[in-house]
């Protein structure tokens, strides 16, 4: 079953977020304003021909792929590099007290603060993607959020996981990410996530049960 995480953006556009997916032939995207995630059945030349339908000369899309793909002429790649993809069988139990549960109301915050920390995109309408919780200071600003991203059968990401600078050390993400996998394991499915290797978070994932499934190569490509 964790095959499908080889290729996660596909699953998820074919499963839990069909809803989301603009398709044509052997690709899937989200919508603009929701992500800049796309996916192909297999990366071949047929399959960004049916990517093409769905780009907009100029547009940027991001693919995960589990190994290193071809891009056919009349693309541009824009970046390409390995990230490492983590997954969860068992976790820390869920801190005291459940985090903010945030909606669409907040998303101008939330817009705001993934701005000034840069996990990931998160744009207007990402929130569509699944559930989003925040943990707010003394003075009401949003300080510290993260969520669900790519949802497939099975399996839930947790993605846009950050805290503004002047709250770091605090242990907030830490605590988003135990409450949303505690949560994910309780609905019955394996939480994961995508991280940079370099990236010191990985010491505060492992210490919350997340493992180091795969290498997954993040492609970003433009029409030309």
């Amino acid at each position: 079953m964790l095959d499908s995480l080889d290729n996660p953006i596909w699953f998820a556009l074919t499963t839990e977020h069909q809803f989301l997916a603009r398709s044509h032939g052997l690709a899937r995207r989200y919508p603009p304003d929701v992500s800049p995630l796309a996916a192909l059945l297999h990366p071949t030349d047929d399959g960004f021909a049916d990517l093409q339908r769905l780009v907009s000369p100029g547009e940027h899309v991001a693919l995960f792929t589990a190994s290193p793909i071809d891009v056919p002429g009349g693309w541009q790649v824009d970046r390409s590099r390995w990230i490492d993809q983590m997954s969860c069988e068992a976790s820390l139990a869920p801190p005291p007290g459940a985090p903010l549960q945030l909606g669409t109301t907040d998303v101008p915050e939330m817009l705001e603060l993934t701005a000034a920390t840069e996990p990931g995109p998160f744009l207007p309408q990402t929130i569509q993607m699944g559930s989003y919780f925040g943990i707010r200071a003394s003075d009401g600003r949003l300080v510290a959020m993260a969520g669900e991203r790519l949802q497939s059968t099975g399996f839930a990401e947790i993605s846009a996981v950050c805290t503004h600078p002047d709250f770091r050390g605090r242990g907030y993400a830490r605590d988003l990410v135990t409450f949303l996998t505690s949560q994910i394991l309780a609905a019955g499915k394996t939480p994961f996530l995508h991280v940079k290797s370099e990236n010191g978070a990985k010491v505060v994932y492992q210490e919350i049960g997340f493992r180091l499934r795969a290498a997954i190569r993040l492609t970003v490509v433009s029409l030309r």
